[in-house]
């Protein structure tokens, strides 16, 4: 049975967007519903910094697994976001001033999780002259200075016409920058309207010519209705803008007025695509029909940075 979830109190202004198709979700993409105690310590503790995560905003279907061991994604400068992308679950409209008070909030809640590592996202705030960069540049400082041996990953907006954004971030030293193209150039002007691809491509090359030591991330969700042949060609793009790691999993239709799934891809394409992406030249890929940016990313890092050191 498919459940039915009414939307217009939470996303009103895409109360106008006609319904779209449910398709039921095959066994691999199940997971059961967040029970332990460990999820209602991590929710304590983001409730009570009262902190936002994308875990609980975007309904991730990982939030169980990840609060179980103590595992969240913080999402700054509040709950509400600038643009209405059709894939995402996030709420629409005006956001509310930034909290100054909210880089500290962040840094604490990391240090009481006993976080090795965190990734750090947000709403897109097209109203701010800045997009939000040195938002995010206090909150990395913020981090750095309560748990310094925590790594720091940071996935940001797009920071479209919003000039020195980038450069305020990458000067306050994370130890990824994610960018997420979410989907194939084809499908923007439907999947994520108020974003340019090429311009996404260009800000992560921008990145590395900041830094080249940064390492550098994307992800795009699959199931939209793009073909293989046009996401081989996306990681062609991304190689050639240098970007580090992959990510790519399932996309999940939050409700009925959000883009429908196209279809579920099989576990065993995700493979493939993860066996094509390491011999494009990625250091560390994620595919699976559960992959999202921040899953599993600290042990991915960990992973990555212990290679390294086995080979110096």
């Amino acid at each position: 049975m498919v459940t039915v979830v009414d939307t217009r109190a939470r996303h009103p202004e895409k109360a106008h967007r006609p319904d779209t198709p449910l398709l039921r979700k095959p066994e691999w993409i199940r997971v059961k519903a967040p029970v332990s105690k460990g999820y209602a310590e991590t929710r304590d503790i983001v409730r009570a910094h009262g902190l936002h995560t994308v875990c609980e905003e975007a309904g991730c279907p990982n939030i169980g697994e990840c609060w179980t061991k103590r595992h969240a994604t913080m999402m700054i400068m509040g709950d509400t976001c600038t643009r209405a992308c059709a894939f995402c679950n996030v709420r629409t409209g005006m956001p509310k001033p930034l909290d100054p008070a909210e880089p500290q909030n962040v840094a604490d809640a990391v240090a009481k999780l006993g976080l090795e590592h965190v990734v750090v996202t947000s709403v897109d705030r097209d109203d701010l002259p800045d997009g939000g960069g040195q938002h995010f540049a206090q909150v990395i400082r913020a981090i750095r200075a309560k748990t310094p041996t925590t790594t720091i990953e940071v996935l940001t907006p797009d920071f479209l016409r919003k000039d020195g954004a980038l450069e305020a971030v990458v000067a306050a030293k994370p130890d990824v920058f994610n960018h997420n193209l979410e989907t194939v150039p084809g499908l923007y002007l439907t999947i994520r309207p108020g974003a340019r691809y090429f311009h996404s491509l260009r800000l992560l090359q921008q990145v590395k010519e900041v830094d080249p030591q940064m390492f550098t991330k994307s992800g795009i969700m699959v199931g939209l209705g793009e073909e293989r042949e046009q996401v081989l060609q996306l990681m062609d793009d991304l190689r050639s803008a240098d970007v580090d790691f992959l990510t790519i999993g399932q996309y999940l239709q939050p409700t009925r007025k959000h883009a429908e799934v196209k279809r579920f891809v099989t576990p065993e394409e995700f493979t493939g695509y993860e066996r094509t992406a390491y011999a494009k030249g990625f250091l560390m890929v994620s595919a699976s029909p559960l992959t999202r940016s921040s899953y599993h990313a600290g042990d991915d890092f960990a992973r990555l940075r212990a290679a390294r050191r086995a080979k110096a």
